[in-house]
């Protein structure tokens, strides 16, 4: 799946010094297979020459705001009206306050001007630059201007300096972009998608604690296929080990008591949710204060009385206006106690798979059930591949969220 395929985006780069990191930017936008347009200022020709752009993207890169395309239509013109998305990186503070104002005096402020798609800013400058009151509030009305504004990271700078203005990492900005594109058009624009993750762990001591295998990388790919369809999504995790995706909201948990909370709190604006984390089926009866010593001798055995953890998806079972997606990790009879869990807690789908390849694995083969008795069977290949397929069957069955389904039907004369 590549979410980028044949997506028209404009990316302005502009004269700073992190314009050198933005090469890699067009070199990852175009494998994903987006059509990048470069166009640059003056300045930034100063830091990074247009051949470097243009070999990596295999296209012309816009210097001249009099230079013609291929095709002899004005260029601002044509790049601004045909971008899927303008991307500009580094943005610096001298473009911001031009764009703030409508100024028009380069290729790419007249194209920003040209365009009606979304503009994406990123950026990149001195530490007392990006605090100026000037900067700020140019920032803010572009902001109310609907353009969105990956913020700089701190850090050092070219200068012997410390603190925010470093451009974004190249893989967040990534991440904004096949959000924003998702959100412009993508099967799930307008879904909340509430995606838990990763395992529990419930305490036994201060140092001590029960828990699994789980990486988290399973609902970690969920979340990621969700945001780039276009979904605005919750990310519930708990500790896990996999990258944690970026440009979805980061709900963090430790236990099985927390994770229900917190399930509990996102799922009333939620239009489905997909419970692919590992929540410990138990818990210590007790949890001690202190760290449990052992004797010198070591030779004492110690029982550790256990409880049932509260049952999330359970505790869900008479909620309906949520598409409620269940994962079954088991050793033996997989298919039949995912079934019988289908049916107890009242989900819509439930994703089975073998605990003992999935757990901790960087690919996954699953099949899913619907209550109906249809199943689908996911062959063994890298979990982002297999939570794309699990989304393409969700999308069959629901291909829009069922609150507005709900609202289509409701009488308008009430």
């Amino acid at each position: 799946m590549q979410p980028l395929a044949e997506k028209k985006i404009v990316l302005g780069v502009t004269g700073g010094i992190a314009a050198y990191k933005v090469v890699q930017l067009a070199r990852n936008l175009t494998l994903q297979g987006a059509l990048v347009d470069v166009v640059m200022t003056a300045e930034a020709t100063k830091f990074v020459t247009p051949l470097t752009f243009q070999a990596l993207t295999h296209r012309p890169v816009y210097t001249d705001m009099w230079q013609m395309s291929n095709d002899a239509d004005i260029s601002h013109v044509t790049l601004g009206d045909r971008a899927d998305l303008v991307v500009i990186a580094p943005a610096t503070a001298n473009t911001i306050a031009k764009l703030a104002a409508g100024f028009s005096d380069d290729m790419l402020t007249t194209t920003v001007l040209a365009t009606t798609a979304p503009v994406l800013l990123a950026p990149a400058m001195n530490v007392n630059m990006w605090a100026n009151p000037a900067t700020q509030a140019n920032l803010a009305t572009l902001r109310q201007r609907s353009m969105l504004v990956v913020e700089p990271e701190s850090g050092r700078m070219a200068e012997p300096m410390v603190g925010v203005g470093r451009l974004a990492a190249i893989e967040r900005i990534e991440a904004e972009i096949s959000a924003l594109l998702g959100r412009v058009g993508g099967p799930l624009s307008g879904w909340n998608i509430v995606v838990t993750a990763g395992g529990t762990h419930e305490p036994i001591d201060p140092v001590r604690f029960i828990g699994n295998h789980s990486s988290g990388a399973m609902g970690y790919a969920l979340a990621t296929v969700a945001r780039d369809l276009g979904a605005t999504v919750t990310l519930i995790t708990g500790p896990a080990s996999a990258p944690l995706p970026l440009a979805v909201q980061v709900v963090r948990v430790e236990t099985a008591q927390e994770m229900h909370a917190a399930v509990h709190a996102a799922v009333p604006s939620a239009d489905m949710l997909i419970m692919a984390a590992a929540v410990a089926d138990y818990r210590p009866q007790t949890v001690a204060a202190e760290k449990i010593k052992k004797t010198a001798s070591g030779g004492e055995q110690r029982s550790l009385e256990l409880t049932h953890t509260i049952d999330i998806l359970g505790s869900l079972r008479d909620t309906t206006s949520v598409i409620k997606v269940g994962f079954a990790a088991e050793t033996r009879a997989i298919a039949e106690y995912a079934q019988d869990k289908l049916r107890r807690k009242g989900l819509d789908l439930i994703v089975a798979n073998d605990a003992r390849t999935a757990l901790g694995a960087s690919d996954n083969a699953v099949t899913v059930y619907a209550p109906d008795g249809t199943a689908w069977e996911i062959a063994r290949q890298p979990k982002a591949q297999v939570a794309a397929q699990i989304f393409d069957i969700l999308l069959q069955r629901w291909p829009t969220p069922r609150r507005w389904t709900q609202s289509d039907t409701t009488d308008s004369h009430e």
